[in-house]
């Protein structure tokens, strides 16, 4: 019983570790963002030509889209990974 439970928890690391290989970029009116399977953004590329206030919305809804993606990436990845909970 011990066992299995390492051996989940084990699993669960070696996706976790997967994950911030995964990458999602998402690209907006010249704004880009690029977040890893963690969640984690690695990169934010802004347009210059762009107000402050139209870069910022246009920021937000990259961010929130790259995230959304990531989601549904990572629950494909989980559901098809075989780790009963």
């Amino acid at each position: 019983m011990v066992f299995d439970q390492l051996k989940k928890i084990q699993e669960l690391k070696k996706l976790q570790d997967s994950f911030k290989k995964e990458k999602e970029i998402v690209e907006k009116e010249g704004i880009l963002v690029e977040m890893n399977g963690n969640f984690e953004v690695e990169n934010i590329r802004l347009n210059p030509e762009l107000d402050a206030d139209r870069q910022a919305e246009v920021l937000k809804r990259c961010l929130n889209e790259a995230r959304e993606n990531v989601q549904k990436k990572m629950a494909k990845i989980m559901m098809s990974s075989g780790i009963g909970f």
